[in-house]
């Protein structure tokens, strides 16, 4: 009965090797996601991003990210 117990401790988590597509953590399914303050470069509105801006790389408010966006292509399959 110890090797059972032992099989199921060493077994891995189901998180594992999943980074941030799934799982318990988040990802894109409305877990908690930490926001950054950024100031929107064409508009200068204070807003908030899920991703720490970088300096000399713009940053869009949500309406200006609309207008920045390519077209999306329709895919065939």
């Amino acid at each position: 009965m110890d090797d059972e117990m032992n099989e199921t401790e060493n077994a891995p988590t189901q998180d594992s090797g999943m980074g941030d597509q799934g799982g318990s953590q988040g990802g894109s399914y409305g877990g908690d996601r930490k926001m950054f303050k950024a100031t929107c470069s064409d508009c200068g509105q204070e807003c908030e991003v899920p991703f720490e801006p970088s300096a000399g790389r713009p940053v869009y408010c949500r309406n200006c990210f609309q207008n920045h966006r390519k077209p999306r292509q329709s895919r065939r399959y």
